[in-house]
């Protein structure tokens, strides 16, 4: 089964500038091969159930060994059985009405 999620990682203790470990989790995510796309509050990942969620706890791992004690993560996620539909097929969707 395909998903598509909206990952919100938020890194805690470690002060106000968390760009570091976002940028960390996005090298996990581009490293996984998985159609991904980041945004101004987190990041839309797509592709097989096992494979995202698999890149999920590989970001916590990967901002764990940083230093970072405490992760809150935001995950909102979405499944289709009638159809197969990208990111990109959504944002299309919504376009072509404007």
């Amino acid at each position: 089964m395909n998903v598509i999620v909206d990952l919100c990682l938020v890194p805690l203790g470690v002060g106000v500038s968390l760009s570091s470990y976002v940028a960390a989790c996005e090298k996990v995510i581009e490293a996984s091969g998985l159609s991904y796309k980041l945004h101004s509050y987190g990041t839309n990942i797509e592709g097989p159930w096992d494979e995202v969620m698999a890149v999920v706890k590989k970001c916590h791992t990967q901002v764990h060994e940083m230093g970072v004690p405490r992760i809150t993560t935001t995950l909102k996620l979405g499944t289709r059985t009638d159809k197969e539909q990208s990111m990109q097929d959504k944002i299309n969707s919504v376009t072509e009405k404007l």
